[in-house]
């Protein structure tokens, strides 16, 4: 053979070996993100403080914007910091050994290292004001929070699921002073919903499935 081909067919088999190696890297990698974020349906989420929204939420009545305070006017909902959580337990359950966390957090200046229970790939927008400012309530994507002693994902917010629901908003839609109750809501008609995507003002299904609208 050619040293000139020889040469080459080396080079290229090098460069092949060095292709699948890169993309068992990949694979191996996106194995590992998805193991560290993927939360399983219906499986709590462990915190470093157990937080309970059943007994914040059912039992305290506590509101949704009290402790997730950006909900309404940011694309981000918010995780409560210290401060709030003190607002309560500067005064309640101060020595609790549960609560060493916070105090810690109080102290060092340092955020409570909440683990997200409803994480969303990067390439993937969500703006939480958009949904909630046109009726979409969080018992839609949340569920009954006001049930969990530790919150768990009730939907897989997988592309479809979100489809589903951008290609036919109107039963996912409630009046504006119904979005942050638990309160499970009665099937709306057809009435209802014709009324509700007026009021809202919802932009047509073509612009709500472009892809261009949850990838930026």
């Amino acid at each position: 053979m050619d040293p000139v081909f020889r040469r080459r067919a080396e080079l290229g088999v090098k460069l092949a070996f060095l292709a699948l190696g890169a993309l068992l890297a990949v694979a191996f990698g996106l194995m590992v993100w998805r193991d560290r974020s993927y939360q399983p349906v219906g499986e709590p989420v462990a915190q470093p403080i157990p937080f309970s929204h059943k007994h914040h939420v059912g039992d305290d009545g506590i509101d949704c914007r009290y402790c997730h305070t950006t909900v309404e006017r940011s694309a981000f909902a918010g995780l409560p910091s210290s401060g709030i959580c003190l607002s309560c337990h500067s005064q309640l359950y101060t020595d609790q050994a549960v609560l060493r966390p916070l105090r810690e957090s109080a102290a060092s200046g340092r955020p409570i290292a909440w683990r997200r229970v409803h994480q969303l790939p990067d390439f993937v927008f969500f703006d939480h004001s958009v949904h909630v400012t046109r009726g979409v309530a969080c018992v839609e994507c949340h569920g009954r929070v006001d049930q969990m002693p530790l919150t768990w994902r009730v939907a897989p917010l997988q592309m479809q699921w979100c489809l589903g629901c951008h290609r036919n908003p109107g039963p996912h839609l409630h009046p504006r002073e119904q979005v942050f109750s638990m309160q499970a809501a009665t099937p709306p008609t057809a009435q209802d919903v014709q009324r509700l995507e007026q009021l809202m003002q919802l932009p047509d299904t073509r612009r709500l499935t472009d892809c261009s609208t949850c990838h930026r």
